[in-house]
């Protein structure tokens, strides 16, 4: 009877001792769920504008060119023919390694003094060379102290440049300049350097 109660109690005690060792039941009430790290604050960055994009609708009666968004290198302002219609317009095709232009947009400051100050007219710079970059011409423009508008074409305003104007504006050494009336009509210029007075004479009918 004494080995027998003996045994009993051995039992008993592994039961126990099992009991002790197994997991406690989970409460699925109580189960603590990590918590999905929160996502970053998303700011909202206004779109830069970039050469080559339209800004409004092309107007059928504008050349393409018109309506693509410019960013002027000397205030990083965007601007677009299309949506200045109503300005006179002296645009010259350039790049920067060329003595000609050069020499022809010191003319173009000449004339500008001659000008004087106008709400209706404005001069536009427009690197065709596709090897420049905004950078290049920034630092030529301040350099050579040239404060009016100055753009690098995108290679598909370049190639409409071409066709609507000739392949011939396309050769900075040329000097090719032309005038965009206030109704949006182009008015190309004769080729080669152009004084500050012979500029004056083309531009004012217009204005």
């Amino acid at each position: 009877m004494k080995k027998n109660w003996t045994l009993f109690s051995v039992l008993a005690l592994m039961v126990l001792a099992v009991a002790a060792c197994s997991p406690a039941p989970v409460d699925e009430s109580t189960v603590l769920v990590e918590a999905a790290p929160e996502e970053e604050e998303v700011i909202d960055q206004e779109p830069q504008p970039v050469v080559g994009e339209e800004s409004a609708p092309a107007d059928p009666q504008y050349p393409n060119w018109y309506s693509t968004s410019l960013v002027d290198v000397n205030t990083g302002e965007s601007f677009s023919i299309q949506e200045n219609i109503g300005k006179v317009y002296l645009v010259e095709t350039l790049a920067t390694w060329c003595s000609n232009c050069l020499q022809q947009q010191q003319e173009v400051r000449s004339f500008h003094d001659l000008l004087g100050e106008r709400d209706d007219f404005e001069s536009l710079g427009v690197n065709i060379d596709p090897n420049e970059d905004v950078n290049l011409l920034t630092g030529y423009v301040q350099k050579n102290g040239f404060d009016w508008k100055y753009v690098v074409a995108s290679n598909k305003m370049i190639d409409e440049i071409s066709s609507l104007y000739g392949p011939q504006f396309l050769n900075p050494p040329s000097t090719p300049m032309l005038i965009i009336d206030k109704q949006g009509n182009p008015h190309p210029l004769k080729f080669g350097i152009k004084s500050a007075q012979e500029l004056l004479e083309a531009v004012e009918p217009y204005l």
